[in-house]
């Protein structure tokens, strides 16, 4: 069994990732603590909600210093959904707030409109297929099993937009945007979606996660 630590802050639905890490192999532990965080085999940041509150949260359960430390061994950090966009240095919804700066990067408002051509559904909501960005290789990245055109499940009005293009991972077409899907630098994994609901494709990309 591959231990992983689910990091455990009061924001994610972490009942629903923990399932499916648990369906997948993993034995799974839900922390607040910094140390048995720092000292993790696996870590998954998770998130549903606001960036400046999941931000917050991690700011007072003292967990920020133990999520870079993590980072600093050098094992695996998967962010899923909010916990992908606090990887990166700061977001702009509802102003402007730091995040973990582990991916040099953004996070952006989806525009309402290519050119005010027309109005874009926010949020992005329902099942998407990803691409390859066409410039990177999947191997040996948690999107190893996964082939160009699966269909993943996505729920966000903010997108991640990295400062360089080699750590954007996989993309995905919100009404003929392209949306950061994944992101990755070094050690450290973003996921926009939602892997632990989105079927046998994003239970793949758990079962890698736990085993690359």
């Amino acid at each position: 069994m591959k231990d992983i630590v689910i990091v455990d802050y009061g924001m994610g639905n972490i009942k629903s990732i923990q399932r499916g890490l648990e369906q997948v192999g993993a034995s799974v532990i839900l922390s607040s603590d910094p140390v048995v965080i720092t000292n993790a085999s696996r870590l998954v940041l998770p998130g549903v909600g606001a960036f400046y509150d999941g931000m917050k949260g991690l700011q007072n359960a003292g967990l920020v210093n133990a999520i870079h430390d993590f980072v600093r061994i050098g094992n695996p950090l998967l962010g899923i959904c909010l916990g992908m966009q606090m990887l990166l240095d700061q977001s702009e919804e509802h102003g402007i707030h730091t995040g973990l700066g582990l991916i040099p990067g953004n996070v952006k408002m989806i525009p309402e409109s290519n050119h005010g051509e027309f109005s874009r559904k926010i949020p992005h909501i329902g099942w998407t297929q990803i691409k390859n960005p066409g410039f990177q290789n999947w191997k040996g990245s948690c999107l190893d099993d996964i082939q160009a055109g699966e269909y993943f499940y996505f729920v966000h009005s903010f997108m991640a937009v990295p400062e360089k293009k080699e750590y954007l991972l996989a993309q995905c077409e919100d009404e003929g945007l392209l949306v950061a899907a994944a992101i990755k630098r070094d050690n450290i994994t973003g996921l926009q979606f939602h892997p632990e609901k989105s079927g046998k494709a994003g239970l793949k990309i758990l079962h890698k996660f736990i085993n690359t």
